[in-house]
């Protein structure tokens, strides 16, 4: 039950990381089903339809329910510590936010178990997305607009208080330029959350109203146009691959900036090149949709657009190099994962802008080099700064040290499968194989190259279960991390190893960037604080967000089948949890300075 009513930022940290954990197994076992298919040609093992189901679900649950929620899990985790905060803004939004997205994600997921998966590609595009199947069996893209609807509305209010969070709840001292990077990052982050989940939420939306209740917006035959739902989605989809990279940046920010000894090279340089990513991101969603028909103009606008992103890209990667070089550097498992991002994110970074010119888009375009490019991007990105950053903030979020050694055998297992899968996908591509095909043509030459993808993949796999076995026998040993095993440079490190429920006793005073190492460097053993030690008023638990999210679950149902007497009961309870959230006024409760020093001891 206190898992259930939890409003505590580092437990529901910990539950986005469960959560998101176990949809990326399950994105990953997808994943392998879909390699062992083409390991040989014309194997019939999973193909026609269920084929398209598992590509589907691989990239909807690797993209919406695996990657976003794990940034989220550090972000809940480690971000109101690295600003000297006792919380985030909105602790019962923070909870809400959390549970919309599990059930949403449980919901896309049932899906294999009540008539299919969706089938129609992770993009859903119409008019294939679009065809309802008149016996009512068939609800794939069903699941998948209402499950996204509802994780989707969980993680826009989430970016929202993060927003607030960074904004109002810096300790003193701690300006916008002395924040660490990995804060900068979920800032923009949550930004760019704020102004793209909209557009997603519209298409949603759209397309919901053309399947259930025979609408109009993307059915040519009654007026609509599907090409709307590429603008809308694309609007969201591209803005969506900066809200999973830039917090990647962050990461490799904060662990090379530790492990070199240095302070980060180029710091204000790194603030704005992350901004404007941001800004940026924006303006090329139409890169993906070259060989739709826009005109030679709108494809050069949005090709110069794209190749002009690459270079706030650029400025960060010479910053990475710039703080490794001449720094004491200190190869733990978590400064491997970092440092082997640089040249693989640079890797697909490189593909990224030979598809950012039209002509030589509309000969990549829906082959397996564009498959390779966006898994460089995702996976040797995002996935390698998720591993690192599990392995430097472990001790913070559990109090207990990950095994080196099985984090070393789990990089180099991992870091080998995944240059084995991808990067013969690349020539794969050029030599013309189709993306989303579940077997090809024998004596092609295509035979080698996904031979070697999928042995590749079940390295992975190897490397992932390395991983598993290295987090659930941490989490056997005793409570014995160190506040600060890292000799690290920022303020979640001055605080005990598992962080007590308020955080901080005092809140702590900034004196610059480095907060801790400027301390450090001072002779300072510890922060100063900027009050006197007092009551801490902490919020009250809570199973409202819980019911609430059930409620909209319920209601899903109810739309899918229409069985519109379960819909009103599903938002009737969810309206009736607002209710009382809205006229019961909690105040909380206080913990006293003797309570402090009690609960000081113990943690």
């Amino acid at each position: 039950m206190d898992w259930l009513t939890t409003v505590d930022h580092k437990k529901i940290g910990i539950l986005y990381l469960i959560a998101g954990g176990i949809f990326f197994l399950m994105g990953g076992i997808e994943a392998i089903l879909i390699r062992i298919q083409l390991l040989y040609p014309d194997q019939k093992i999973f193909f026609g339809d269920t084929f398209n189901q598992l590509t589907t679900m691989h990239g909807t649950t690797m993209i919406f329910l695996a990657a976003m929620p794990v940034i989220f899990a550090f972000m809940n985790a480690i971000v109101p510590l690295q600003i000297g905060a006792r919380d985030v803004a909105f602790p019962f939004v923070n909870a809400l936010g959390f549970w919309l997205f599990f059930f949403g994600g449980l919901l896309l997921n049932t899906s294999w178990f009540l008539g299919g998966a969706p089938a129609a590609g992770w993009t859903a595009y119409p008019p294939l997305a679009g065809i309802v199947d008149p016996t009512g069996v068939f609800k794939g893209v069903d699941f998948y607009v209402l499950g996204l609807q509802i994780a989707g509305l969980g993680t826009l209010i989430g970016g929202i208080n993060f927003l607030v969070t960074i904004i109002n709840m810096r300790a003193p001292g701690m300006t916008y330029m002395r924040m660490p990077m990995f804060t900068w990052a979920a800032f923009i982050t949550s930004l760019l959350i704020l102004f793209a989940f909209p557009a997603i939420t519209v298409g949603l939306v759209e397309l919901m109203f053309d399947r259930i209740f025979s609408g109009a917006f993307f059915d040519v035959a009654k007026g609509g146009n599907p090409v709307l739902w590429e603008h809308l989605f694309w609007i969201f989809g591209h803005p969506e691959v900066y809200i999973l990279i830039l917090p990647a940046f962050g990461i490799i920010s904060d662990i090379v900036s530790t492990f070199s000894k240095k302070r980060l090279f180029g710091y204000s340089s790194m603030v704005f090149a992350t901004a404007l990513i941001g800004f940026l991101g924006f303006m090329v969603w139409a890169h993906h949709m070259f060989t739709t028909g826009i005109g030679p103009v709108g494809d050069a606008i949005f090709g110069v657009a794209t190749m002009a992103i690459a270079v706030p890209t650029g400025v960060k990667i010479f910053n990475w190099l710039f703080t490794l070089w001449g720094g004491q550097i200190r190869f733990t498992t978590a400064n491997i994962f970092a440092t082997a991002f640089i040249p693989t994110f640079v890797m697909g970074g490189v593909t990224g802008v030979m598809l950012a010119v039209p002509a030589a888009d509309f000969q990549y375009h829906d082959t397996y080099f564009v498959v390779a490019h966006f898994h460089y991007v995702i996976v040797g990105g995002l996935v390698l700064a998720l591993f690192a950053a599990s392995y430097y903030w472990w001790p913070k979020m559990f109090g207990r040290m990950l095994n080196e050694t099985l984090g070393k055998i789990h990089f180099w297992t991992f870091f080998i499968g995944f240059h084995m899968t991808f990067f013969p996908q690349h020539f794969l591509g050029l030599m013309g194989m189709p993306r989303r095909v579940f077997t090809y043509q024998p004596g092609v030459g295509l035979e080698q190259g996904n031979f070697i993808s999928t042995i590749g993949a079940f390295l992975m796999g190897i490397g992932t279960i390395v991983f598993l076995i290295n987090c659930f026998s941490s989490l056997r040993k005793p409570v014995t991390a160190p506040a600060d095993p890292w000799d690290a440079r920022t303020l979640e490190w001055t605080i005990p190893s598992p962080p007590p429920e308020y955080n901080f006793k005092q809140t702590p005073l900034v004196r610059g960037y480095d907060a801790f190492w400027k301390e450090k460097m001072a002779g300072n053993k510890e922060m100063t604080p900027a009050e006197p030690l007092g009551s801490i008023h902490m919020p009250s638990p809570s199973i409202l967000p819980f019911l609430m999210s059930v409620g909209l679950f319920i209601a899903g149902y109810g739309f899918m089948y229409h069985t519109y007497i379960v819909s009103i009961l599903g938002i009737g309870m969810t309206l009736i949890c607002m209710f009382f959230r809205s006229v019961y006024d909690d105040h909380g409760f206080h913990i006293e300075p003797e309570e402090l020093n009690d609960k000081g001891a113990k943690a």
